[in-house]
């Protein structure tokens, strides 16, 4: 027996349409879809009825009025940490699934870098065996490019499932020997496996960290808590904020360019190899500009065979910059950019360079990111971040958001879902893109509360997020 939801009275969005209509969701998949006002469940039913057979009419149907709110496919994030396996104090499956349902998150990739690092194909059904149980959200778990990120041993590649493992990284941090990428890239090639790199070159990097150490250690003196960079505390010498932000901006500029020479590599090696390079929360106006070029070698038919390129960027580096108080000190890897960056970023979605937004969610204790731990909480504010930055600010269309946040990402990944059409997953989000609302990070479902969007006002919250056509988050 089939079971069907009719949802009525929408706003229907995707990255080809906007138009009030109606969908109907056949067990777990959209069935049928209309376009035109319905704003009542008699004409829903009727809709619905010139469509389905009596077989598919046998149970009851359930019939959701969206109140006008704005249905879109629910989200892709193909960059997430849910610390799981071997560090639940900061997040866990069950955390982290919660979060990303309050988000409108329907699909998550998570990055292995666990405990222990999630270096088999074993270990990565394990993970996605036990994710899918829980019927909330669908779920790809990475393996490293190399094992236990020793930077050495790709064995594990030569048998890749790009079917059930799309995606392979070495994130937080780079591959470091260019010979190993390209055995590893080679091998990706052949499988038909994305390669998401984290651009840092490893030298910079190190170079950088006594900097960015001597600032935390200046920190710990004073009892400035490294999660309170928009607090001021009394009896603090001047100098000593000279010291705290002199040393995180020189740490920063360092890691800018371990960022844009690792870019460059990576796209260079991709090439040789012939294989899917995805560069992962890019940064700066550099290494965009590298992506450019490499999609317009692409587009021209000048790039070698075999060689494609993708980019992410993050909420948080298109909405914050960090060259000066307070959001020099927000640490997060890659660090927060100029304004010049950001606007780069800003340019490139729309000029069709960057194709997907992740949140790189990285959730820490509060003892952690108190002692400085790198990264910000993202899944539960990315829609909103976007909308505001993106629709709100920049008067970019919501198609176009929905476009990087669904559709790119899950036709990446080789998943039907990420548009309302006829046969895809009803992964879907009801969303109100023009509410207001303060972010209020103690109320987050995940386990990590730090995020620089604290106390910000936000325009779009998430109403509902339904996967496979059942109802797994509501608004209260």
């Amino acid at each position: 027996m089939a079971k069907v939801l009719i949802i009525y009275n929408a706003r229907l969005v995707d990255s080809r349409l906007d138009s009030p209509g109606s969908i109907v969701v056949v067990n777990n998949k959209i069935h049928s879809i209309f376009l035109g006002e319905c704003t009542d469940s008699k004409s829903a039913a009727m809709f619905a009825g010139s469509t389905l057979d009596e077989h598919s009419l046998l149970e009851k149907p359930e019939f959701i009025d969206a109140q006008g709110l704005t249905l879109m496919p629910s989200f892709v994030d193909m960059h997430v940490h849910f610390r799981y396996p071997g560090q639940t104090q900061k997040e866990d499956l069950d955390s982290g699934l919660q979060a990303a349902m309050a988000g409108g998150i329907g699909t998550v990739v998570l990055m292995p870098n666990t405990n222990p690092v999630v270096s088999t194909q074993k270990m990565a059904q394990d993970i996605m065996e036990e994710a899918e149980q829980k019927q909330c959200a669908r779920v790809f778990q990475t393996i490293s490019i190399t094992k236990d990120f020793a930077g050495t041993d790709t064995s594990e590649l030569d048998t890749m499932n790009s079917a059930k493992i799309p995606v392979i990284t070495e994130d937080g941090h780079d591959v470091e020997s260019a010979a190993i990428m390209l055995e590893a890239m080679q091998k990706a090639g052949k499988q038909d496996v994305i390669v998401s790199c984290h651009c840092e070159d490893v030298s910079l990097a190190k170079a950088a960290r006594p900097f960015r150490e001597r600032a935390l250690g200046f920190m710990k003196k004073y009892g400035i808590p490294a999660d309170k960079y928009n607090v001021a505390i009394k009896n603090v010498p001047s100098s000593v904020d000279f010291e705290i932000d002199g040393n995180l901006t020189a740490a920063n500029r360092l890691l800018a360019l371990a960022e844009d020479t690792a870019t460059e590599r990576n796209i260079e090696i991709a090439k040789i190899a012939g294989c899917h390079v995805h560069i992962a929360h890019c940064s700066t106006a550099v290494s965009i500009d590298a992506v450019r070029r490499a999609k317009a070698q692409i587009a021209a038919g000048t790039a070698p065979a075999g060689f494609s390129v993708s980019v992410e960027v993050t909420p948080h580096h298109l909405s914050l910059s960090g060259v000066e108080a307070p959001f020099l000190r927000a640490l997060v890897n890659p660090p927060l950019r100029s304004e010049h960056d950001r606007r780069a970023l800003i340019k490139a979605i729309k000029d069709g360079t960057v194709d997907v937004i992740s949140t790189d969610h990285a959730p820490h204790t509060a003892e952690d990111k108190a002692a400085g731990s790198p990264g910000f909480t993202g899944l539960e504010t990315s829609f909103a971040v976007c909308n505001t930055v993106l629709v709100k600010n920049e008067h970019l269309p919501l198609t176009k958001l929905s476009e990087l946040m669904s559709d790119k990402p899950a036709q990446l990944l080789n998943i039907q879902t990420g548009r309302l059409a006829i046969g895809y997953s009803a992964d879907l989000v009801l969303v109100n893109p023009d509410e207001q609302w303060t972010v209020d990070a103690a109320q987050f479902f995940s386990k990590g509360k730090s995020t620089p969007q604290n106390g910000a006002s936000l325009f779009g919250r998430v109403h509902a997020t339904y996967f496979r056509g059942q109802k797994v988050f509501e608004l209260k």
